[in-house]
């Protein structure tokens, strides 16, 4: 079985490189899916973590009200952690492929992969992106941005380093080189 890691920081492009690997065939998991379908009140554990909290709307958990709340306080973004982290883990031990993690330094998560591929992209393009894909204000996506570890660091503990600073064509050509290698 081979695990591969496809990481990088919010906003970078690994959703562009993870489309970019199913056209060409491989499976991918991706953990923010995997997350957010944890992300309800039957998750018991989760539930009785955050009950107490105002992050429900209509007796679901809300994403926007949960992330308000992680975001801007790490305890709290701790607390969601470890909750969600041990649930994902299983979840990544039972598949084979390549798995889009972005939190997969932050969750010390490396040793469930062969190998490590980062997403890399220049920080203003990704504050733009982040701006306008999700409709924050600059300080609501620095935010974000600010609760991951920084990119540089990440680089060095990678395998392979995908620039993502281009065109979408220059992208589709990084992604074939690297899988080639891999």
């Amino acid at each position: 079985m081979t695990r591969i890691a496809l990481t990088g920081n919010i906003a970078s492009g690994k959703s562009a490189v993870s489309k970019i690997l199913e056209e060409n065939g491989y499976k991918i998991l991706d953990t923010d899916e995997v997350s957010h379908k944890l992300l309800t009140v039957k998750n018991k554990e989760l539930y009785n973590a955050f009950k107490d909290y105002d992050v429900f709307e209509n007796g679901e958990f809300s994403r926007a009200k949960l992330g308000k709340l992680v975001f801007y306080d790490e305890k709290m973004r701790k607390k969601l952690e470890g909750v969600l982290h041990p649930q994902i883990i299983k979840e990544i031990e039972n598949f084979d492929g390549v798995v889009a993690i972005p939190l997969l330094f932050e969750a010390k998560m490396e040793y469930l992969f062969d190998k490590i591929i980062m997403v890399y992209t220049n920080d203003e393009i990704r504050l733009k992106r982040l701006m306008k894909r999700n409709n924050f204000t600059e300080q609501e996506a620095k935010a974000r941005m600010n609760s991951q570890m920084p990119q540089d660091e990440k680089v060095y503990l990678s395998d392979y380093v995908i620039n993502n600073s281009g065109t979408f064509e220059d992208l589709k050509i990084a992604v074939e080189t690297i899988f080639k290698q891999v």
